[in-house]
């Protein structure tokens, strides 16, 4: 496994400071981001799973953690919007240009607004998908609202 991904090149690019772990991905897991934390010894309220949806029909991604929901109505009023849905997997992969379960926020062949938990800001360091099954960076959660200029708002049901 490459531990250069679009992701990792686009935080290095913004002189972020991360760090890479790998994992066992599991294809089976049910809840990837949970299955992602334990893997990694982490709690999940800092393992953040990216999640991609659209806003009135307009295509976002969400950061949330990884052991809540997001609440679509939230979403959709973090954009202004009326209305939110989760983005069906394979529009979401044509677009990110990452395999579900790999989705980072960063590095995206298509840059969408991007919204972040609010919550997640208070944590030290989170993690995140590094656009690739079985890699997470690791990264001030500050950092990565900044480089990928994300609205932080409250997002979880």
């Amino acid at each position: 496994m490459s531990k250069t991904t679009r992701a990792t090149q686009f935080l290095a690019k913004a002189g972020v400071a991360f760090t890479v772990h790998l994992y066992d991905y599991d294809p089976s897991a049910d809840r990837i981001g949970m299955a992602a934390a334990e893997a990694l010894g982490e709690h999940p309220c800092r393992v953040l799973k990216t999640l991609m949806a659209e806003v009135d029909g307009k295509p976002v991604c969400v950061v949330v953690p990884s052991d809540h929901e997001v609440s679509m109505k939230k979403l959709a009023a973090a954009f202004g919007g009326k209305s939110a849905t989760m983005m069906k997997p394979a529009d979401a992969e044509r677009l990110t240009g990452y395999h579900v379960g790999g989705i980072s926020p960063f590095g995206q062949k298509k840059q969408v607004p991007t919204a972040i938990e609010l919550s997640a800001l208070s944590e030290e360091k989170v993690y995140i998908n590094g656009g690739q099954r079985g890699l997470q960076v690791r990264l001030a959660p500050e950092e990565a609202r900044k480089a990928l200029g994300a609205v932080a708002a409250p997002l979880i049901a």
